[in-house]
């Protein structure tokens, strides 16, 4: 046996046999496509088209489990990207709150207060993972392991959405709760377990949901799974068959996904959209809890590569699913003292210079919270250049952001960039490319037409935006 850590540094004891085969298959999939199959992009964005409200599920941010304290010294940082929802997991193995005194389970929030108070002063709402077990009800004192007495774990559950939830507690409004995080991972939670092994999710799930459901005068608030490290339909089908038999309350289904490959978030959405469907689910809000390019620390982690490959993902999410939680927030510190390590984080970890730096991957993310407003058509990208194109509400600024997304970095492309359907009349035209200053000119629409050429390197990121002078 040994130990390994793995991600969000929750150490787990398994056995060497299979383990190639458990790390191998988190999330991965890679994009083989020989350069000179696609056709060159041609973009053309109509600016008189509606497609809906475009929500920004990417402004939601998901903390692991680096250290304890991870928001100490980026308060600042993380506010300037106005999050909607902040996730973190480890509550109850890091923040002391669950004790025992003879048979009495006694709570202490103090700690995890702290936590939950930083993310509201982010302008966030706590996205409350229940994880992992309290060792002190926990089988063997193994946080990833069932509890002696199911009732304590309803318990603990009860207790912690009457504290953040209950109007005579912290009295926060739309806490989002998500039971367990990785169960296939962390433990080993099975959603079928044969008589002789596995632990059952579904019990996981049953107990918490009935505590929440005891929780008294409470404010809105969800509670949902399964968070699992990809969407499985075994997992899917069952569940949801055990929540309807069981009459279990459940607000969102969740999982998580790491992929090379934007597309693959996009066939992620197509299977889940049909599982939900199948079981009388369909509208059931969605939760991609935890993404990224690589589930394993990745050099592009720290590079343009993990920016563009944020705007090329946002794509394939757009007005698909209800939030997509960008994992990681921070770097936690490298044991070698190293700045950049591959961490998945948007901002380095201080330890190092006592300074935090904002990697590309926050500075897309920037530049795409930029693009708010009403949802425009934009055709003719290909399986590299890709974006999303938006309207304000008023119709008299158009927004575009365009990646040149390679993860090879061998693409470069010249780009023609069309938006159609413009009210004539002067505009002032505003280019920023990711980690350049931003350049402005005055552009004359006669036609109804703007139309220029733009050179694209790989992992390259472009904002332009149109802005209608008044006459």
């Amino acid at each position: 046996m040994i130990k390994l850590v793995i991600k969000k540094s929750l150490k787990i004891t398994i056995l060497l046999i299979g383990l190639p085969v458990a790390v191998v298959l988190i999330g991965r999939a890679t994009r083989l496509l020989p350069l000179a199959s696609v056709a060159p992009a041609n973009i053309v964005v109509e600016a008189g088209t509606d497609l809906g409200p475009l929500e920004l599920v990417w402004q939601s941010l998901a903390q692991g489990g680096e250290e304890k304290d991870a928001f100490d010294a980026v308060i600042a940082l993380v506010t300037a990207l106005k999050p909607t929802y902040i996730r973190i997991d480890h509550l109850y193995d890091f923040y002391h709150v669950v004790a025992k005194n003879g048979d009495q389970l006694t709570f202490t929030w103090a700690e995890l207060d702290k936590v939950v108070d930083q993310i509201l002063q982010m302008g966030a709402k706590p996205f409350i993972t229940l994880s992992y077990m309290p060792p002190v009800i926990a089988k063997n004192g193994d946080i990833t392991a069932e509890p002696e007495n199911w009732q304590d774990w309803q318990t603990v559950v009860q207790r912690t959405v009457a504290h953040f939830s209950g109007r005579q507690a912290r009295n926060i409004n739309g806490v989002i709760y998500e039971v367990w995080n990785e169960p296939d991972l962390f433990g080993g939670w099975t959603i079928k377990p044969s008589a002789s092994e596995g632990r059952d999710y579904r019990l996981l799930y049953h107990y918490a949901a009935k505590g929440a459901g005891q929780a008294q005068n409470t404010n809105d608030f969800q509670i949902g799974g399964p968070g699992t490290t990809a969407p499985y339909q075994d997992w899917t089908d069952s569940f949801l068959q055990y929540i309807r038999e069981h009459q279990l309350r459940l607000d969102f289904y969740s999982w998580h996904r790491y992929s090379l490959d934007p597309q693959t978030f996009g066939q992620d959405i197509d299977q889940v959209n049909s599982w939900l469907a199948a079981n009388g689910k369909a509208n059931l809000p969605k939760y991609l809890t935890e993404w990224g390019s690589d589930p394993k620390n990745n050099p592009n982690h720290d590079n343009q590569v993990d920016a563009a490959h944020l705007i090329a993902t946002a794509s394939q999410l757009a007005q698909r699913v209800d939030l997509a939680m960008i994992f990681e927030i921070k770097d936690g510190p490298d044991p070698a003292g190293k700045q950049f390590w591959g961490r998945w984080g948007l901002l380095t970890h201080e330890a190092t210079d006592e300074q935090v730096i904002k990697k590309p991957k926050y500075q897309a993310l920037q530049l795409l919270s930029k693009i708010t407003g009403r949802r425009l058509v934009l055709t003719g990208g290909n399986d590299f250049v890709t974006g999303l194109a938006s309207k304000s509400a008023a119709g008299q600024t158009v927004r575009l952001i365009l990646t040149n997304y390679d993860h090879q970095g061998k693409r470069f492309e010249t780009v023609p960039i069309t938006v159609k359907g413009l009210a004539n009349g002067a505009y002032v035209v505003k280019i920023t490319w990711l980690d350049q200053p931003e350049e402005a000119s005055l552009f004359i629409v006669n036609d109804g037409t703007f139309h220029q050429e733009f050179p694209f390197s790989p992992n390259s990121i472009l904002l332009l935006e149109l802005f209608k002078t008044i006459n």
